[in-house]
């Protein structure tokens, strides 16, 4: 798959652009959380910052189906660092809370949205050469692959992210995190910008012809919801963690902790994507959102920072293979003109989530305790395996029977992660 002509050219920048979308939330509450002192008020912020993103996302992956990639990154990138901008200065010069609110929504709606323009990249880049070499299974194996790569890639800057972000907060100055996000992010998503040649075809809007959201999909909206409640785990554990280490007296320890969670993920994905699975994909993704669930309910009973990192290894472990079978049924439920709005949807799903998460959790953490924001995780992804479980055979591709899941993902070229060591 990396052997992909011209896949390096666009995978390069897209690691440093993607980056900062695991520094932005932490960021944002490490710097609130010390001009203004409240583990709720920072919550708030970083959760009006996730809504924006979760709102205007999917509308920016409209516009680069229709316009290309690079018309949208550019003007993207410059309102954000004004934006993160804007709100440093307010934090540092004790604005009244709403003003930070105000700042906060363009910080998070002008979030480049580098991960599923990625994953169309690859749509585009694997789909010609299977067509060129007459070779589709071929083809479609190595997308499978491409998708779990993606979801690792996507894991690793979890990792990274909070732990730069949180190490940059506490060594030099809680603004210094946002201020390395907001340079990652111009510097990064300009770079990815200019590599045209590996961008996917622009799908312009026909004159009469009715422009048709990726949303419209039944099979998209349970996705999309499924993946809310991942958003919850995401936010509820940086607020959480961040107010556990408070309060054990080592809040240097904030980014290492909340890594290990995402480490556990990082782990599960390539494991995940190294398995030539026969299990059909909704089915997978059923199995690997019970033990997301199964992971999170253990968490608000953890006595020590240890304990808290070994539950929140193993709470991660689910949480790849959830994401890499959810962007893998995505792909087959809409047409080729709204994949890039279709993986935002995800993508913007998980960032309201984390508003949700962060939110509930820090009110949580000021009333009953830093324990108290654990449960959170457990709440949101039950709510989320109520859904699959209940509304599954939403995630047929249209026109296939429900029995030939994977017949049916073949055909569409992203069925589940079949050969995905092959490929």
């Amino acid at each position: 798959m990396l052997r992909t002509p011209g896949a390096w050219t666009f995978l390069a920048p897209a690691l440093a652009a993607r980056l900062p979308y695991a520094m932005l939330s932490l960021g944002i509450v490490l710097l609130v959380l010390d001009t203004h002192g409240s583990y709720g008020t920072a919550g708030s912020v970083a959760a009006v910052s996730a809504v924006a993103q979760a709102f205007i996302g999917p509308q920016t992956g409209r516009l680069a189906d229709r316009y290309g990639q690079a018309a949208v990154l550019v003007p993207s990138v410059i309102v954000h660092a004004v934006s993160v901008g804007t709100l440093i200065a307010l934090a540092l010069g004790h604005a009244p809370v709403w003003t930070l609110f105000l700042a906060a929504a363009p910080a998070g709606a002008s979030v480049p949205q580098v991960g599923a323009m990625v994953r169309a990249r690859w749509v585009a880049k694997l789909s010609a050469a299977g067509t060129e070499q007459s070779a589709p299974g071929l083809s479609a194996a190595k997308l499978n692959t491409a998708f779990a790569f993606e979801s690792v890639t996507d894991e690793f800057t979890f990792v990274i992210g909070p732990v730069l972000a949180g190490a940059i907060a506490t060594s030099v100055t809680p603004a210094a995190g946002l201020i390395a996000e907001a340079a990652l992010t111009v510097v990064g998503g300009l770079a990815f910008a200019a590599q045209r040649r590996t961008a996917p075809a622009r799908h312009p809007h026909q004159p009469g012809a009715r422009r048709v959201s990726a949303l419209s999909s039944p099979g998209v909206r349970l996705l999309a919801g499924a993946f809310l409640g991942v958003g919850t785990v995401f936010g509820a554990m940086q607020v959480s963690v961040t107010a556990f280490t408070e309060s054990v007296g080592q809040p240097g320890a904030n980014g290492t902790v909340y890594g290990i969670f995402a480490g556990g993920s990082m782990l599960a994905g390539v494991l995940y994507g190294m398995v030539a699975w026969r299990q059909a994909a909704r089915h997978r993704m059923l199995a690997s959102y019970a033990l997301l669930v199964l992971g999170c309910s253990t968490l608000w009973a953890m006595p020590n920072l240890v304990a808290l990192s070994v539950a929140g290894l193993v709470c991660g472990l689910a949480i790849a293979p959830t994401l890499i079978t959810g962007y893998t049924l995505v792909e087959t439920l809409v047409a080729d003109g709204a994949k890039t709005e279709a993986f935002t949807w995800l993508t913007g799903a998980i960032g309201l989530g984390l508003a949700v998460g962060s939110t509930v959790a820090g009110r949580l953490i000021d009333g009953h305790g830093p324990s108290a924001g654990f449960l959170v995780p457990v709440v949101g992804a039950g709510l989320g395996l109520v859904a699959l479980v209940s509304l599954r055979h939403l995630l047929v591709a249209p026109g296939a029977p429900s029995t030939v899941v994977a017949s049916a993902g073949e055909r569409s070229a992203a069925p589940q992660l079949v050969g995905a060591a092959k490929g």
